[in-house]
């Protein structure tokens, strides 16, 4: 039976089915974290209208910071991928890519999509939900440099992501009134 994440946020709460079979190295990494409380607390730090809102940055429990969009999880910690075994998170707190060659599974509207600093295994807890289809951040598209891979699709509430993604925001793309998530339930 599929795994689904509901995130409650003070804008209202939307469901999605996570990927484990396709992409487990991805979505048991944002099981861990959501299962430990990471998430809790913490604010959307980019909204980008007609494209984006990014999410998962530890640094933005203070929705005000100038180091949101900077973190991740803690160096060195593990967590369990049913069928592959332990993972453990580099030395920046993150994940090894996962980006099966055979797997063509687009950043379209309501995907979730691993962020990262472009450079080669630097996921860590950071994703982003697409508000548009955005094909040239495919790992497999090879227009552009940028390697994002998809692990999980919004199954309800995308009309709360479609109102987080029209709220206002500063010259920076974060949100004038702070969007937070409340609670991460994996069901």
């Amino acid at each position: 039976m599929p795994k689904t994440a509901t995130i409650e946020t003070t804008m209202g709460s939307f469901t999605v089915e996570l990927f484990t079979e396709q992409m487990p190295i991805t979505t048991y990494n944002f099981i861990d974290l959501a299962e430990k409380g990471f998430y809790t607390g913490l604010h959307f730090h980019r909204v980008i209208p007609d494209f984006m809102n990014q999410f998962g940055c530890p640094n933005s429990k203070d929705p005000n910071s100038a180091r949101a969009g900077t973190g991740g999880p803690a160096p060195g910690t593990t967590y369990e991928v049913p069928g592959v075994g332990t993972i453990t998170r580099n030395a920046g707190g993150s994940i090894p890519d996962e980006l099966p060659p055979s797997l063509r599974l687009s950043n379209e509207i309501g995907t979730f999509s691993m962020a990262n600093t472009g450079q080669k295994d630097s996921g860590g807890s950071q994703f982003f939900i697409n508000t548009k289809h955005n094909a040239f951040l495919d790992y497999f598209d090879n227009s552009t440099p940028s390697k994002h891979p998809v692990f999980g699709k919004v199954s309800s509430g995308m009309d709360v992501v479609n109102a987080i993604n029209k709220t206002k925001t500063d010259r920076n793309d974060r949100p004038v009134t702070p969007v937070q998530c409340i609670k991460v339930t994996i069901n």
